[in-house]
Order: C-alpha cells, then sequence, then structure tokens
C-alpha cells in the first residue's frame, strides 16, 4: 500500500480493495464542512476544537456579514444553528426600506433568526432572537435572545434575567429589550432612524457608537435549529 499524503482523509477501505477511498480535504473546506450535527456521538477532542471555528453556510451573499463576524457569532449561537444554511428572508438592498415588509416576509416562519443593522458610521450590531420578528402586544421571546456589536471588537450581551422585554413590535417601530424608559436596541417603521441605549434586559451598552444613530443597511436572517 502506498504511503498516505499529509492532506488526504481515508473515507473507509473498500472489500478486496489494497488502495483506499480518499478525499483531499483543504483547512478551508474543513472549516465549513465540520459541524456539530455529525452523527457520530463521541469524537476526538481535537476533532470537537475544529467545529468550534466552523462558518455557518450562507444561502444568499450577505452586504454586512463577513467571515469574521459569522465565526463569532455562531460561537454564541445554539450548535445546530450551524446544522442548516441561514437564508436571507429580508434584506433593505433587495426589499426596500419598510418595517411593514419585513413583517410580511416572516410571516409563517417559526425559527429564530438574526437581525443586522449597519448605521452610516459602518458599524455592524443587532440581535439574535429566539422568535421571527412580529407585530405583538406584548414582548415575546426567551433567553436565548441576545444582542451583539462590532465597534470594531466583538461584543455580545446575554439576557441578565432582570426582566423579559425581549422583542415587541408593532407598525410604527420594532423595539428589542427594555426597562427603565429605555430600549436596547429601537428601529422606526422606515428603518431609517434607530436608537440604542443601555437596559436592564441584557445590561448592555449602546450597541452603536452613536444612541441615536442613521441606519444605512438591514439584514434578517432565518436561522433554523
Amino acid at each position: 500500500m502506498r504511503k498516505r499524503q499529509e492532506n488526504m482523509v481515508v473515507l473507509y477501505f473498500a472489500r478486496n480493495q489494497v488502495e483506499p477511498y480518499v478525499e483531499i480535504v483543504t483547512v478551508k473546506d474543513s472549516k465549513r464542512s465540520m459541524s456539530p450535527c455529525n452523527s457520530v456521538e463521541s469524537e476526538p477532542e481535537s476533532e470537537y476544537q475544529e467545529t468550534e471555528d466552523a462558518l455557518p453556510v450562507l444561502k444568499h451573499e450577505s452586504q454586512l456579514l463577513d467571515d469574521y463576524h459569522l465565526q463569532k457569532l455562531a460561537a454564541h449561537m445554539p450548535p445546530k444553528s450551524q446544522c442548516y444554511p441561514w437564508q436571507l428572508v429580508y434584506s433593505t438592498a433587495i426589499h426596500g426600506t419598510s418595517l411593514r415588509t419585513l413583517y410580511r416576509n416572516m410571516a409563517g416562519l417559526d425559527s429564530p433568526v438574526l437581525l443586522v443593522i449597519k448605521d452610516m458610521h459602518k458599524k455592524v450590531f443587532g440581535a439574535f432572537c429566539s422568535d421571527p420578528l412580529r407585530v405583538s402586544k406584548y414582548f415575546y421571546g426567551t433567553g436565548e435572545t441576545f444582542l451583539f456589536s462590532f465597534s470594531p471588537d466583538f461584543q455580545h450581551y446575554r439576557w441578565s434575567g432582570e426582566n423579559s422585554y425581549f422583542v415587541s413590535g408593532n407598525w410604527e417601530s420594532l423595539q428589542i429589550g427594555g426597562g427603565g424608559g429605555c430600549f436596547a436596541l429601537w428601529l422606526d417603521a422606515d428603518l431609517y432612524h434607530g436608537a440604542s441605549f443601555s437596559c436592564p434586559t441584557f445590561h448592555n451598552a449602546p450597541l452603536s457608537t452613536h444612541e441615536d444613530f442613521t441606519v444605512l443597511d438591514v439584514e434578517v436572517w432565518t436561522v433554523p435549529i
């Protein structure tokens, strides 16, 4: 049997065959293919460590997220979020600037969503929401909801447990987090004006470099789990 090259992975030995079936795997490909959805119950620790760097697969091209953003976000999301491709359900670049359209595009969905915002100062921030964004009379969501920002270093803010003001939406605005008269994230009906303040729900710092900001782009991704 010939000596196996270092960049080859043996998939199986065919019966009565001397040579194994091999596949050449590059480092970049392995990061995207390794997944917590693997059906093997137990794996060596070194292989598990590699999955931490696995990047989610986007079914559509993102104007706001690059590999660095995806790696940081995926590390704080439910592990199964990497099992299926993320789908773009709303983008201001495609669908225009309308909160009403954002709600309409998510009608009938039953999966978490990732809200990503870029402001006029080119800062990227947003929220992972346990439920699709919708019009609601009361706040909804679970403690899986969290906030994030890249300004430029990655920061994330999990549920503090102080209250359950996760997400609330109406036709005039979208609010995430609350308490004390402040929202962690607020967007108007035209998805043009926004605001971000510290609030008890997440004990967060303002997500943008300015508490009141102007929106440049918005994307919402469904994250099947």
